[in-house]
């Protein structure tokens, strides 16, 4: 059992474990969320030139994605934390509400700096959209089905993935930029008012003020302070300012302090820390983390880079590109949902892992067929294997960490998580674009040199662009796709260090299911007298030691040891 703080062992247990009935609604409402906010998030890169040019902003546009990038993992970490203590419904409303008021002020705004903030404020409500859809499945289904569940609000993540750029692209021909944002913002307000209304809560018990003196604001500021020093810039170097500049080097020196800082909070300080050092001494934890980070990094490079070849060295339109790409997205999702139910029928998830790193692997190596006359099946078919691999990995690898770790530290695992995999992603961005625009510039024909300044975008040149310089460009891909490889490589090795111990942590309710019932029927969690409190029709019986708890309209027991009901309401 890893080391709990004082804090962390009276925290409130928040589980609500759902009937089927209850369950449904309650994923429409997580997952459609979701969906607009990946549409948000995937559309608005293809209405970014138009923005740009109405906005005057053409030579720091990418800052839309970059500010959202950086907000996204700097207030990742910090949602667990925050809904253990202040509520999931309330930090998940809160949520929605801002990514409906960032969209309505993009739609709105009148100049750049504005477009800019405001898609931060976006990408804080983005990752806890996210982040909370993650943690409140895991409070209202079992850790057997946490995988098929999380697997189908991921689907709809997919959706959205595929969808924004053609959705951003409907509204760019047809009427305005603007009008996408004006779409997204009155379906998040609404989506708001519909988790308002049919999201079930367990709050805690505790008052407003008691609960902001949990708060690990220490933490807070030192890990915001070195996200934000760091990630700024690793998002800019070398694009926008030289690596050896003095602002990129007191930058990263100051959040490589505050990274310490924060490390030392976490460890010696903090009552309820949103990092728990102690998690890290679970060597499986550590593997897992270490592959989500090396996942984020190559992951975003190829949603990011394998257009910008299709685009550059193919010249391919914006449309066919996303043409192209959008089958990883729809294999990725359904993948992710058959990983799921494999998952919850076999209770295994290592052999799915190993799978899906092996088949990510395969993937990434058959990209490097590609060049300049590579035919469009022939591009599709290793993004499709990457794809696959994609979904087998992404919430079988949420499930391994929630299978070692305590149930007080459901939320804070998942939060840490999807920073690694945020940090990874921003760092992925980063490595490749210095990769592209190294290779690209020493690929270059001495009179074309100038255009190695533009590495994400193949400038008009006069007279037609020449077979050397989309040579050049072929050639800066194929560095950044050779990259992603090795990286793929250690994840799936690290594969062979997990070790699997089914679905069955010390203080995780058990399900047996009854002979020919497929899915759990569950009402509630735990009480605090270490009882199970079912609705009605239901009859406790009890055993020595054990609370049986039979259900006679599903055919369902559930047991659940009376020394697995550890967490007190404080």
């Amino acid at each position: 059992m890893p080391e709990l703080t004082a804090a962390e062992r009276v925290l409130h247990d928040q589980a609500n474990l759902l009937p089927r009935r209850k369950l449904i609604p309650v994923l429409c409402v997580l997952a459609i969320p979701s969906m607009i906010s990946f549409i948000d998030q995937n559309g608005i890169s293809t209405a970014l030139p138009t923005i740009a040019a109405e906005l005057n902003a053409k030579d720091t546009i990418s800052w839309a994605g970059t500010s959202s990038l950086i907000a996204n993992t700097t207030f990742t970490m910090l949602y667990g934390r925050l809904s253990d203590i202040f509520g999931r419904k309330n930090i998940y409303v809160t949520a929605v509400a801002l990514l409906a008021l960032a969209d309505l002020m993009c739609g709105m705004s009148r100049n750049v700096t504005m477009f800019y903030i405001f898609r931060g404020v976006a990408g804080i409500g983005g990752g806890g959209i996210v982040n909370l859809s993650m943690i409140i499945v895991s409070d209202v289904v079992t850790l057997e089905e946490r995988g098929k569940y999380q697997g189908i609000i991921s689907s709809m993540v997919g959706v959205g993935s595929a969808t924004g750029p053609f959705i951003a692209a409907a509204f760019m021909s047809k009427y305005t930029w603007r009008g996408f944002f004006y779409l997204l913002a009155p379906l998040s307000a609404l989506s708001c008012l519909v988790a308002i209304i049919f999201l079930p809560s367990k709050p805690p018990t505790a008052g407003f003020k008691e609960s902001m003196k949990k708060v690990d604001w220490l933490g807070l500021f030192t890990s915001s302070v070195a996200v934000i020093f760091l990630l700024i810039p690793i998002s800019g170097g070398g694009a926008y300012f030289p690596w050896d500049s003095p602002m990129v080097i007191a930058m990263l020196t100051i959040g490589t302090l505050f990274l310490i800082a924060f490390v030392i909070i976490e460890w010696k300080v903090a009552a309820l820390p949103m990092m728990p050092i102690s998690m890290f001494k679970n060597p499986v934890i550590v593997v897992i983390l270490i592959q989500t980070f090396l996942l984020g990094l190559v992951y975003q490079s190829y949603v990011y880079y394998v257009p910008l070849y299709l685009q550059n060295a193919r010249q391919f339109s914006i449309m066919t590109s996303a043409l192209i790409f959008c089958p990883t997205v729809g294999i990725q999702s359904v993948s992710g949902i058959l990983a799921g139910y494999w998952i919850a029928r076999y209770k295994r998830y290592g052999i799915v892992i190993k799978c899906g790193f092996g088949l990510w692997l395969l993937g990434a190596g058959l990209t490097l067929i590609y060049d300049r006359q590579t035919n469009p099946g022939a591009i599709v078919a290793p993004l499709i294997i990457l794809g696959i691999g994609v979904g087998l990995v992404l919430q079988p690898t949420l499930v391994a960490l929630q299978a070692h770790s305590p149930k007080s530290r459901r939320a804070v695992i998942i939060s840490n998580r999807n920073f690694n995999r945020c940090s990874g992603g921003a760092a992925g961005l980063a490595i490749s674009a210095a990769v592209l625009q190294v290779v690209l510039r020493n690929s270059l024909p001495s009179e074309y040199a100038y255009l190695g300044h533009s590495s994400f975008d193949l400038p008009d040149v006069p007279g037609g662009i020449p077979s050397s310089v989309l040579d050049a460009y072929m050639s800066a891909s194929y560095a950044v796709f050779v990259l992603q490889v090795p990286l793929v490589g250690i994840c799936f090795l690290g594969t062979f260090l997990i070790k699997d111990k089914g679905l069955a942590f010390a203080d995780e309710p058990k399900v047996q299911e009854a002979q020919g019932v497929g899915e759990t029927d569950l009402e509630s969690g735990p009480s605090s007298s270490g009882s199970s409190v079912m609705e009605k029709g239901t009859s406790n019986v009890a055993s020595t030691g054990r609370n049986t708890v039979k259900r006679g309209d599903s055919g369902v027991r559930v047991t659940v040891s009376s020394k697995d009901m550890t967490d007190k309401t404080p």
